[in-house]
């Protein structure tokens, strides 16, 4: 349902999985559930995504997870949420500040950074993505679909990173994501059909409301 447009109930599945397999070791089994879901996503809004965009936003989200495949290792869980929630605010203050978001590059070049860094450590940038593609200005769709792919390209950049130096992805991990991926894609399903529900308006509510949801759950 979060790769499909309810982005907010991503958030909620990251802490879950940590309380039950580990921090660690619920990354690799996440990123593998999320990369399943990106490709629905991708596959029904890919019309939509602004490729500039995310071309932009790569070279420095590329850095961003090498750096966090070092730092993945030496920062606690309570640090890491800590750090987190105090990027997801200074994002809402962006918004708030109207900051023009599209002509300055140097932003873009921070939020890519902070994007990968995050998605590497803790799968969880979605957030501060979210902010970033509202304060452009994005449409619903165009939203949705940029989102997608993005994910879809660093995930997959992810995914050696988790085999080779994290060792949380192996065969196991893998066989047990293909047993949820029936869910994965009623949860795809049912994401697309409640967004057509959802006007342009109400729809950026429910995305800034969930941003906001998800920073106190992490908090908490």
């Amino acid at each position: 349902m979060a790769k499909t447009g309810l982005g907010g109930f991503g958030m909620v599945v990251v802490p879950i999985l940590a309380n039950i397999f580990g921090p660690k070791s619920s990354t690799g089994i996440l990123l593998l559930l999320l990369i399943m879901a990106d490709f629905f996503g991708v596959w029904y809004y890919h019309r939509h995504a602004e490729l500039k965009k995310i071309i932009q936003l790569m070279p420095s989200a590329l850095v961003g997870i090498i750096i966090g495949v070092y730092i993945g290792d030496k920062i606690s869980d309570i640090h890491f949420q800590i750090l987190l929630g105090a990027i997801i605010i200074s994002g809402a203050l962006m918004m708030l500040i109207k900051i023009d978001v599209k002509r300055n590059k140097s932003l873009s070049i921070l939020v890519g950074f902070l994007g990968g860094f995050i998605t590497m450590v803790g799968n969880a940038a979605g957030p501060i993505m979210s902010i970033y593609f509202l304060s452009i200005g994005f449409e619903k769709n165009k939203f949705i679909g940029t989102a997608a792919w993005f994910f879809l390209f660093v995930n997959i950049i992810k995914v050696p990173f988790h085999i080779i130096f994290w060792e949380t992805i192996n065969l196991d991990t893998f066989m047990f994501d293909i047993i949820l991926f029936p869910l994965i894609l009623v949860g795809a399903l049912i994401g697309v059909w409640i967004v057509k529900k959802i006007p342009e308006k109400p729809y950026k509510v429910f995305v800034i409301t969930s941003v906001l949801f998800s920073t106190i759950l992490l908090f908490l």
